[in-house]
């Protein structure tokens, strides 16, 4: 599968142009949002339906209340923010609030992981994940283009339950045609392969297409899956993957800690035992940079997978016999 990595578009644009949409089809759908109406894109539902869009000012936990509130009362909340703020700012709210009840409220963090870029690292979400999947009723998606996310959102309106979606703040390039069909219950192979399994999402999954095709070329053949739904995990695929392979990587966007890479490592351990490498954002905070220089910096642009894949391989051959 060969990515272009000059054909991109805007996630965030795309998730607010798709609120509006359903916002035509369910009056029940209200959107709420903590000053960030514009970085998130939520001022596209808002500027269509006014009276269904509450601009909660820089007050998280409010917001997060009150969605609960209106869930109980039928409604369907949707409140954004940045990941930083709509998961570690609300987290108590999250937790006693909303998923204790098993409430039907989707949380949006924008601006996710270290490509938020200049904002640094008090603004970029490095554990965001890790908390929302510890946290028992909620589903936790991470989509990796446009499409991925206009299906995710359309998903969220009709699933019953809390729902976490992260999305970057840079434009991603264009992975899935119009053909794409979201499931919740699976993960997806995007490049076949014999040597490599790597486990990602986001903004990722296409760095790690485009390293898994330069490796091809050296006869380095890397299998690439998808996995958008961090929870409920799709354990059956991870282990068969797995199985095909001569070792196991994930690469996330994210602390190496409570993400997709201890996701897969849980489910591996207690079903297929094997040896899993886990390429992130290793027990620190993040840096002010832009989006691309923290990719390379980081380890998670497609040059330096390329290397660091490169590598595992040959010392994992050689130790293998």
């Amino acid at each position: 599968m060969n990515i272009d990595k000059n054909n991109k578009s805007a996630i965030r644009k795309v998730f607010g142009e798709t609120l509006a949409q359903l916002g035509e089809l369910n009056e029940n759908i209200v959107v709420m949002d903590a000053d960030l109406a514009c970085s998130t894109q939520t001022q596209i539902f808002g500027k269509k339906f006014p009276e269904r869009f509450f601009d909660c000012g820089i007050a998280e936990q409010n917001m997060a209340a009150t969605a609960a509130g209106l869930a109980a009362e039928g409604k369907i909340p949707f409140i954004a923010s940045f990941a930083m703020f709509a998961t570690g700012r609300t987290y108590d709210q999250i937790r006693n609030a909303i998923c204790y009840p098993n409430l039907n409220v989707k949380i949006i963090g924008t601006h996710g992981g270290v490509t938020v870029g200049e904002d640094g690292a008090t603004h970029q979400a490095l554990e965001d994940i890790s908390l929302m999947r510890n946290i028992p009723h909620m589903t936790v998606i991470v989509p990796a283009d446009s499409k991925e996310c206009e299906e995710v959102i359309k998903y969220a309106a009709l699933h019953d339950g809390p729902m976490y979606i992260r999305i970057s703040r840079c434009n991603v390039p264009n992975i899935f045609d119009e053909h794409y069909h979201f499931d919740i219950k699976k993960a997806t192979v995007m490049n076949e392969g014999s040597d490599i399994s790597v486990f990602t999402n986001g903004e990722t999954l296409a760095e790690a297409i485009i390293a898994a095709e330069e490796l091809k070329k050296e006869g380095i053949f890397v299998e690439v899956i998808n996995v958008p739904v961090v929870k409920p995990l799709d354990i059956q695929t991870v282990v068969d993957c797995a199985k095909k392979t001569k070792f196991s990587v994930t690469i996330e966007n994210h602390s190496i800690i409570g993400g997709l890479g201890s996701a897969v490592c849980e489910a591996l351990a207690s079903r297929y035992p094997t040896k899993v490498f886990r390429i992130g954002i290793h027990d620190e905070f993040g840096q002010s940079g832009k989006s691309d220089e923290l990719l390379e910096y980081y380890g998670l642009d497609s040059k330096a997978l390329v290397k660091r894949l490169r590598t595992l391989y040959k010392k994992e051959t050689e130790q293998q016999g």
